[in-house]
């Protein structure tokens, strides 16, 4: 395999590295449940599994 020539530094190296950032991930606001969640992702509002804003799994109470 092919190997550099010569060492790069750490400040070019790190030059490089700059555009890789750690974002806040966006979130949305459910109108149904008012949670707030990750798009495109089933969230859960006590208990219950909510996706879309519809309700699929519902919370089963053990006695």
């Amino acid at each position: 395999m092919p190997n550099p020539k010569r060492k790069f530094s750490k400040s070019r190296r790190d030059k490089r590295r700059t555009h890789y950032k750690a974002e806040a991930p966006g979130l949305t606001t459910c109108k149904t449940t008012g949670a707030v969640h990750l798009p495109h992702r089933a969230y859960t509002v006590d208990g219950n599994l909510y996706y879309n804003g519809k309700l699929l799994v519902e919370k089963t109470s053990v006695a």
